[in-house]
């Protein structure tokens, strides 16, 4: 919202804060995609409404030469199939180094330099867990022939993906550490591209120049996640509050009640298991990550067994409906369905629970009333509200009572 962006509409349904802007003459609409695209544009709807948020009725006040853009521009300007490189978006090839470029000469899309900026270690941790984008999943999604092209090479990354959606930082469980799996799908990624220089530039353009990946996943992963997808994280990083401890990255798209155990007792137990031998063959720091992970083992029974406060509350769910335990669904949104994570007791960061890092969330009333129909309308006298907790027996109670 603090941008004003253009883009050409394609006959769907759209929010209130969106403006649609159709030339009166069908042969200016080169010109008025040009003028939109540009700075002079933004700057002209800024001289009078300053605001983040520009309502649609102030679009038709912008000043535009039309005679100027006329003779700068045609409508072959226009993009005739979508494309991009950024990984927030719906249409995303999944590439991580992979770019589709505009060449403003030739106007059309073409191949560009393999990427290094800041958000391929992001896309290829997201590969790693098994995310995939929208893209790669709707074979009749319209993309430019170069996207497409991506896409398709996507699908030589997919050995690297982890089966589970849970890969520790650590080596556990027999399963060699983030790090040399990450490096391992980079390199795929690149080809004969990819070189230590190349890793050297991507740790610097995360950030972390100098330094290596596998700290770049323990200290700085999570928090760079957190700010691209806009605070709705969707790799989870779980950890025991140690900087040699017990530390999991999780695809919370697969998060359900099973894997949640896995990650408890599969994965943790075995970390666990490693700390008392190690204990017993008088290793330096082993009772220390022994007592951590064990403590980080309680906390996430606790958001197994689901009870208040460690529980999710759904607003426009009915009580009969609102999940028992670890159920969460996503559809619900990560904004509910992370809370549990950082409602148990810190092992780092204030507020943040057993997440290295805390996400800009809150669970505010929502703006606006809800109607009479509403689940809780009459709970909260049609306040939106979302900081809300139920026991376990007022769940399963109003279940049995509903069947």
């Amino acid at each position: 919202m603090g941008g004003l962006y253009a883009t050409i509409f394609t006959g769907d349904k759209y929010s209130a804060n969106i403006g649609v802007l159709i030339p009166k003459k069908s042969e200016d609409l080169g010109a008025l995609w040009a003028y939109c695209s540009s700075d002079e544009f933004v700057s002209s709807i800024r001289s009078f409404n300053k605001k983040i948020s520009v309502e649609p009725r102030y679009f038709e006040k912008a000043l535009v030469d039309f005679e100027l853009w006329r003779r700068e521009t045609s409508s072959t300007l226009l993009p005739t199939k979508p494309y991009t490189n950024d990984p927030t978006q719906w249409i995303f090839h999944g590439h991580p180094c992979g770019s589709v470029i505009w060449d403003e000469e030739k106007k059309w899309t073409a191949h560009g330099l393999l990427r290094s900026d800041e958000t391929v270690l992001q896309v290829a941790v997201a590969r790693l867990l098994g995310y995939r984008w929208p893209a790669e999943l709707d074979t009749s999604m319209e993309l430019a022939d170069e996207q497409r092209e991506w896409v398709k090479r996507c699908d030589a990354l997919a050995g690297y993906a982890d089966d589970d959606g849970i890969v520790c930082i650590p080596p556990v469980r027999g399963e060699a550490s983030a790090s040399d799996r990450l490096l391992n799908l980079l390199a795929a990624a690149y080809g004969d591209a990819w070189s230590n220089d190349t890793l050297a530039a991507l740790l610097k353009s995360a950030d972390h120049a100098g330094k290596t990946l596998e700290t770049w996943l323990r200290e700085k992963f999570f928090t760079q996640h957190c700010k691209l997808f806009q605070h709705r994280p969707f790799i989870w990083h779980i950890w025991d509050g140690l900087r040699d401890g017990f530390a999991a990255l999780v695809n919370y798209h697969k998060l359900d009640a099973k894997l949640l155990e896995t990650l408890i007792y599969t994965y943790l137990g075995d970390w666990i298991s490693r700390q008392k031998q190690d204990i017993a063959s008088h290793v330096d720091g082993a009772q220390e990550r022994l007592s951590a992970a064990e403590a980080l083992k309680k906390k996430l029974e606790l958001i197994l067994e689901g009870e208040a406060p460690y529980d999710i509350f759904v607003r426009w769910k009915p009580l009969e409906k609102q999940p028992i335990g670890w159920d969460p669904d996503l559809n619900d949104g990560v904004r509910l369905n992370i809370r549990p994570f950082l409602n148990v007791p810190d092992v780092g960061k204030k507020g943040a629970g057993v997440l290295r890092d805390k996400p800009n969330i809150n669970w505010n009333k929502d703006r606006g009333k809800d109607v009479e129909s509403a689940p809780w309308y009459h709970v909260f006298d049609g306040d939106r509200i979302n900081d809300h907790h139920l026991t376990l027996a007022e769940k399963r109670a109003a279940r049995e009572a509903a069947e």
